[in-house]
């Protein structure tokens, strides 16, 4: 990996001033726990079988092969609102299209790491981002540092949250899913799955995100409006545009009520204007390559919050060197851009 795609993908600037303490993360599946917050309950009829699973040590698209397999069809009638890590205990719902047909026997599915909790029917089927977000629970063991910078960085971060980056494993092992993409706009991709195909269009969309972020983290904006910005309205995908700021505009940036966005590159003009979109252009000058070919690909221009709100933070300390944390974020968020905040992985 060159050195300006390493800095890219692990070398984004802090908010906060960097870690307080080091520590090791994941050192069993159980010091990482996730529970997803779905949009909706299943209704108890339907066609589609929602059945809500607990994993460990096992990535998504493996317990939804399994689902298939027991259901007795195609891999694509398998749904799930969005990924989830494989080296953690998970819980998250999938769904299973069985239109005309009887539930088989779920129970079929349980094995030493995957564990159905429950299952009920609904009218449709589980959607891809169908989710309010996810509450994680995290272990850092043998934490060392100094306790009253953690004390005061854990205050920082409950109460103006933290860069919206997304976090390395989007890119793949070895930023390999950004290379695909780079081969894929250069068409020396070779056959990519659908699957490989999105990893790759999602890679180079993050890359260019990030590096946006990255510069208004830098200029200490990423957290408040200037010209031009588009204002995205919390909990919502919706904004607007500020062509000028004002106190009001300002106290509501403040109070998380709206939060300033960055580009998810693709076809079309940016909604940003004035100083805001200055910025943006000469961030992704250097990136045509990559900007072209997401339009080309057909994705069109999004817009995603720069500053995440890490809502419900708490901690303890089970152990005299092990920090727990609980928080819950939005969905498409990474519990990996809190804690880079605050803990400095020890291998």
């Amino acid at each position: 990996m060159s050195h300006t795609l390493e800095s890219a993908i692990h070398g984004h600037p802090f908010a906060w001033g960097g870690p307080a303490v080091a520590g090791r993360l994941r050192t069993c599946p159980e010091d990482f726990r996730v529970i997803e917050l779905p949009l909706a309950e299943p209704s108890g009829e339907g066609e589609h079988a929602w059945l809500l699973i607990r994993k460990r040590m096992e990535n998504t698209a493996t317990v939804a092969r399994r689902l298939a397999q027991c259901a007795g069809v195609p891999l694509r009638q398998v749904s799930y609102a969005g990924l989830k890590d494989r080296h953690a205990v998970a819980e998250q719902w999938f769904s299973v299209h069985l239109a005309g047909q009887p539930d088989p026997d779920w129970s079929a599915v349980n094995s030493e790491n995957l564990v159905l909790i429950r299952q009920a029917r609904h009218q449709r089927k589980l959607r891809r981002g169908a989710l309010t977000g996810n509450a994680f629970r995290i272990r850092v063991q043998n934490v060392s540092g100094d306790p009253a910078m953690l004390e005061n960085r854990l205050q920082q971060v409950a109460a103006h949250g933290v860069p919206n980056y997304f976090g390395e494993q989007r890119f793949g092992h070895g930023a390999s899913n950004l290379q695909t993409a780079s081969r894929l706009f250069a068409g020396t991709a070779g056959k990519l799955t659908r699957h490989q195909r999105g990893l790759a269009l999602s890679a180079a969309r993050s890359y260019l995100f990030n590096g946006v972020l990255g510069q208004r983290v830098n200029d200490s904006t990423w957290n408040r409006v200037i010209p031009g910005d588009a204002l995205q309205l919390s909990g919502s995908h919706s904004f607007f545009v500020a062509d000028s700021v004002d106190p009001e505009l300002e106290r509501r940036v403040r109070m998380m009520d709206v939060h300033p966005t960055g580009p998810l590159a693709g076809a079309g003009d940016p909604p940003v204007t004035g100083a805001a979109r200055q910025l943006e252009a000469n961030c992704l000058g250097g990136q045509l390559a990559l900007q072209n070919g997401l339009a080309k690909a057909g994705l069109r221009q999004e817009r995603r919050a720069l500053r995440l709100p890490v809502e419900g933070l708490a901690w303890s300390w089970p152990q005299a060197d092990c920090l727990e944390l609980t928080f819950r974020l939005t969905a498409g968020a990474y519990a990996t851009s809190v804690l880079r905040e605050l803990v400095r992985k020890r291998e």
